[in-house]
């Protein structure tokens, strides 16, 4: 039949075809959508037994429309993603009922009954003691079990072919790693920015510095990655009485630098943190770095002893996990920057009464966190760092 884009009325049928709806009245179905990539479907029973989300790639990115075309084998990705995550963080991840390959299409669980993260952190609420510390479990878990250190080489390098993404990694390459520094149409900002934009364009120690992420980041196969991990890929809640951190959007993922995943998480509670300084509604903030780093070298060392290949002795795992914290404090930096004077900015920022101040600071840090990453060599450090912005 060939790819066809859903709609909502076809919505009904598409699932009874799957396989995936066997209930005698149709759903109901709403469209949901609402990140810059896919369109995203709900399907509730008229009497609210059942519910199923429905996410489609479409061949453009949705929030530009087909003047800025994009493969829809994006969904591939994020399908092969929620396979290698489903082996070892099942309970981090929405359950998957089935992927169309022909139409790029994921059923998935409902996950309306949760909060994504970044709008409850935008309304004042706290992280809580366990969403960081899942997200750094999540990292470790998946990076692990992708890396040399926990699968055999030749699956190894059968994953790294599956995954290669270059469209994807090409708007990453452009988009956090090198626009921001130079003139280029997709940048802005708010006009409170104008001198900081242009110091950074002209920062030849910056370029250098983010020049070397990039390369980091298109040279080094170290793990699978989520790839665009972010306080709005991740869902919250409580169900039965029990916390829920639900990590999804995995279709940047491609195998690449362990602390790209870290340093993204790490630049959206920083700027969370802004946000919360700016309107004097600080809670947690501060402790969620260290606690996502804390879970994820706690699980990485816990797993250390499963390893495939023996000849790694636990004095290089110390080596390697320096190197990964070192890399996470650049790219959070990275992202930090583009999500103010590049493409797709913050709701936590652009959202306040005046977004200049926390912008200002949130930047100065960016740049400090790229440029000082070898210096900043723990939390307190980074802690400091934040502290030394006023």
């Amino acid at each position: 039949m060939g790819y066809r884009i859903l709609e909502t009325e076809d919505i009904p049928a598409y699932l009874r075809e799957r396989g995936h709806w066997d209930e005698a009245a149709d759903p109901e179905v709403r469209e949901v959508s609402d990140g810059n990539m896919n369109r995203v479907f709900l399907a509730t029973s008229p009497v609210g037994t059942r519910s199923l989300a429905v996410k489609q790639a479409l061949p453009w990115v949705r929030v530009a429309g087909p003047s800025w075309p994009m493969n829809p084998d994006r969904a591939d990705a994020e399908a092969r993603a929620y396979d290698q995550v489903a082996k070892v963080a099942p309970d981090k991840i929405p359950a998957i009922h089935g992927y169309d390959p022909e139409n790029y299409a994921l059923v998935m669980e409902d996950m309306s009954d949760l909060e994504v993260l970044r709008t409850l952190l935008n309304d004042g609420a706290a992280y809580g003691p366990d969403t960081s510390a899942r997200v750094g479990e999540f990292v470790a878990q998946l990076s692990f079990a992708t890396s040399d250190f926990g699968m055999p080489s030749a699956e190894r390098k059968a994953l790294i072919a599956a995954s290669v993404s270059p469209e994807l990694c090409k708007i990453t390459e452009d988009v956090v790693l090198s626009e921001p520094y130079i003139e280029h149409e997709h940048n802005h900002w708010h006009e409170g920015l104008a001198d900081l934009a242009a110091e950074f364009r002209a920062d030849a120690r910056l370029r250098t510095e983010v020049a070397d992420l990039r390369h980091l980041f298109m040279t080094s196969a170290q793990a699978l990655l989520h790839g665009d991990l972010h306080t709005g890929s991740i869902m919250v809640g409580d169900r039965e009485g029990a916390p829920v951190v639900r990590v999804f959007d995995p279709e940047f993922s491609f195998v690449g630098p362990i602390g790209y995943d870290l340093g993204l998480y790490w630049a959206n509670v920083l700027v969370s943190e802004e946000r919360a300084r700016a309107l004097g509604t600080l809670s947690d903030h501060a402790d969620q770095l260290r606690l996502s780093w804390e879970a994820f070298e706690t699980e990485f060392r816990r797993l250390w002893p499963t390893r495939v290949d023996t000849f790694f002795d636990d004095a290089y795992l110390d080596r390697f996990l320096r190197r990964v914290w070192t890399e996470s404090v650049g790219y959070a930096g990275t992202e930090i920057v583009r999500r103010i004077i590049g493409f797709a900015h913050l709701t936590d920022l652009t959202t306040l009464p005046d977004p200049a101040p926390a912008s200002r600071r949130a930047l100065l840090l960016g740049r400090e966190l790229i440029v000082r990453r070898e210096e900043l060599r723990d939390v307190a450090a980074v802690r400091e760092a934040v502290a030394s912005l006023g």
